[in-house]
This record gives C-alpha cells, structure tokens and sequence, in this order.
C-alpha cells in the first residue's frame, strides 16, 4: 500500500499548498504556535471549497492551549464544536483527553466520539503524555479511533521510534500508529524505515515573509513585534510525497 502523508495547516494559505503540493489528508486547526486549537467553520468551508481533489479534512477539536484534562463545561465546547464542523464539511476530527492520572479518559471520549459518529477519529499527541502507552493503545482501539498520532513520547518522532515501532507490532492491523512531530526530509526516510508505519503526519512550514505596510508605522500595536508566522511549503510537501514512494519496506 502507499504511505500516506497528512499535512496538519491552520491557515488557508497552509492548506492551499499543501493541497497543490499533493497531501492525502489534512489535519485542520488554528494557531498552530500553540499546539493547535479547534479551527472556525468558516476557514473549513472556504477550503473544501477550493479542494478539487476531495482530500479528507480532519478539524482539531481542542478549545485551549495547554493539557488534555478538561472540565465538563470544556467538553461542551468542544461538542458544540464538533457538531457545528461536522456540518460545514468536516471529513472526521481529531481528539485526545486524559484524566488527571494520566490515563486515557474513557468517558470524556466516549461522548465525543458519540457526537462526530460515524466520521472517523485520530486520537492526538495528548497520547505522547499516558503514563502507559501499551495498555493505553488498547483503550484507544476499543474506543473506536481510527489512529494515533504520535512521537513515541519523545520531542521528535526520530527519537521515539522505538516506542512507536513496538506500538505498530503491538497494533497490527486494528488501528493506524501515525508518527508526528519534527519530520522533514531528513529524517523522514529513517522513520519510516525504523517504525514501518504506513502514515506520516507534519507541516511543513516555511517562515513567511512579511510585507511592510503602514501597520507597521502605527503607535497601537494588536501582537508581540516581529512575531514570525509560518506556513506550509508546497515543495517540501511535494518532496516529502517523493521520499514516501520511494521507501520500500
């Protein structure tokens, strides 16, 4: 089978290149610098709008920066959330809650998944923060996600192929092990052969550069000075596709 390469954007510049540069799945959100959070109903539609290709759009459903225990008025938010994507054009969602533990909540997700059904769900890096990752992988495959994302509790999925390795075998064919997180180029062919997984998840991003405007002049400012804005770079997507073809495991 093909790999495939999910491209997570949250702007719909991001999203555009990635489609021109050949992504098989987005993974929608905003404000990446902050992890990412749920994105609007609007920038979902305008993409799907522009996504000739019908590429599956996957909308994040997390209501704040921060950790993955949420109080109930929290969860509120984010099924009201939920149901307002699903019905501007979201192909599935992507979710992950723990309880204070640090164990997958069992109850929080039941009821998400109760809310985005029957569109499928990726449970996100709030997986890379279980205290027991092969006892909680179980958990998420009898819950009813579609994949995991994730580093192999690293800070780079390079680092945590061991782990993610150890989960695929331990998986099989029940669920996907999606890694995610500092992958580029460079070392996109050495995960893919240390983990034999048959998804990758990035951005991509490429610092954009900034047009000076008369915002610039202005006493009153809205954000930080010079805060860098990335976005997605179509040929490093296209690249990336390349390396994907070409590793055979």
């Amino acid at each position: 089978m093909p790999k495939v390469l999910e491209v997570c954007v949250d702007s719909l510049e991001s999203a555009v290149a990635a489609l021109n540069g050949g992504a098989d799945r987005l993974e929608l959100c905003c404000s990446l610098i902050e992890g990412g959070l749920t994105p609007t109903p609007g920038l979902l539609i305008q993409i799907q709008n522009m996504n000739p290709r019908k590429v599956p759009v996957y909308c994040l459903l997390r209501c704040r920066p921060g950790h993955f225990v949420y109080t109930p008025e929290e969860i509120e938010i984010m099924k009201e959330d939920a149901k307002i994507l699903r019905r501007s054009g979201a192909n599935g969602f992507v979710f992950g809650a723990l309880a204070d533990n640090g164990d997958v909540d069992m109850k929080i997700c039941r009821e998400i998944i109760k809310i985005c059904h029957p569109l499928p769900l990726t449970f996100h890096r709030a997986f890379d923060f279980v205290r027991r990752p092969t006892i909680e992988v179980e958990v998420i495959i009898d819950l009813g996600f579609e994949r995991i994302l994730t580093s192999g509790k690293q800070q780079t999925a390079q680092m945590g192929v061991k782990l993610i390795r150890k989960l695929i075998e331990q998986a099989g064919t029940r669920i996907s092990l999606m890694p995610g997180g500092g992958i580029n180029k460079d070392n996109v062919r050495f995960i893919l052969e240390n983990t034999e997984a048959e998804e990758i998840h990035g951005s991509f991003k490429k610092l954009k550069e900034q047009k000076g405007d008369k915002a610039d002049e202005a006493e009153v400012k809205l954000s930080e000075e010079n805060v860098p804005v990335f976005v997605t770079d179509e040929e490093s997507v296209a690249e990336i596709l390349n390396i994907l073809k070409t590793v055979d495991l």
